[in-house]
């Protein structure tokens, strides 16, 4: 089968790395799913940007940590494809900065729900589409933060990283004899709304100094990586994650 048949569902691609990420895919010739929750109006220009360059994509929207909704959204694109060759889970979001003092129940669990429970409940809805087609590639996005513990205030968002980093290990043990190749990519400071939003710019400056490079990095660097994990170049690829950090893990 070649690519441009293949298709491909970017769960929170309205903005940041999941746009660069749906962009990336469609230039490389597949059909892309591009979901949202909230950001209706950013998804919708997602997908007029890739039809402008000749590229095919549809929409999807709801919450990945809903069960229903998610059971939903995949018969959506088995309505309309029949097919989902390609999962990158990529929704997730820091919510709020607290340390662990500060940290309410609530907001652990919301944190917990949006980056770690999607990713099973999605990961676990698009099995029985992978399998009946004989096969799939799934990546997560996880974090540096899975590494090193994060910034200040991330102590749930970093947990819920470690989490999914050791989700996709199993996910890759457990599915690989199905074809069904789960890996990871794990960026660093990559300048996205992300930031704008939760990071302050002297602690924004204090990562970037940590940084060999000296520089944040871009979605589409982030989105590169995920594109080769989804291409036939890593035929033979599994249970890995790929750091994505300008040599930030080396300081």
């Amino acid at each position: 089968m070649s690519i441009s048949e293949e298709v491909a569902w970017v769960t929170g691609s309205s903005t940041g790395i999941g746009r660069a990420v749906a962009i990336a895919l469609a230039e490389g010739g597949r059909r892309v799913v591009v979901h949202y929750n909230a950001s209706e109006d950013d998804a919708r220009e997602v997908v007029r940007e890739i039809e402008g360059s000749s590229g095919e994509a549809s929409l999807v929207g709801g919450d990945v940590s809903d069960a229903g909704e998610v059971e939903r959204m995949v018969g959506e694109i088995e309505e309309r494809y029949g097919r989902l060759d390609v999962l990158v889970n990529n929704a997730g979001s820091l919510i709020e900065r607290r340390t662990l003092a500060e940290m309410t129940e609530d907001l652990w669990e919301r944190v917990m729900d949006v980056n770690l429970k999607s990713v099973y409940l999605v990961s676990r809805a698009v099995l029985p589409l992978m399998k009946r087609q004989g096969g799939g590639r799934i990546i997560n996005m996880t974090s540096i933060a899975a590494r090193n513990g994060g910034g200040p205030g991330s102590v749930a968002y970093a947990t819920a990283k470690g989490g999914v980093s050791t989700l996709t290990r199993a996910m890759a043990k457990e599915l690989v004899a199905e074809n069904i190749l789960v890996n990871g990519v794990a960026p660093g400071v990559i300048t996205t709304p992300f930031h704008d939003r939760f990071t302050p710019p002297d602690v924004r400056e204090s990562l970037k100094g940590a940084i060999p490079m000296g520089r944040e990095g871009t979605p589409e660097e982030t989105a590169g990586v995920v594109a080769f994990l989804a291409s036939p170049a890593a035929n033979y690829l599994v249970g890995e994650i790929i750091e994505v950090n300008g040599g930030q893990l080396m300081s």
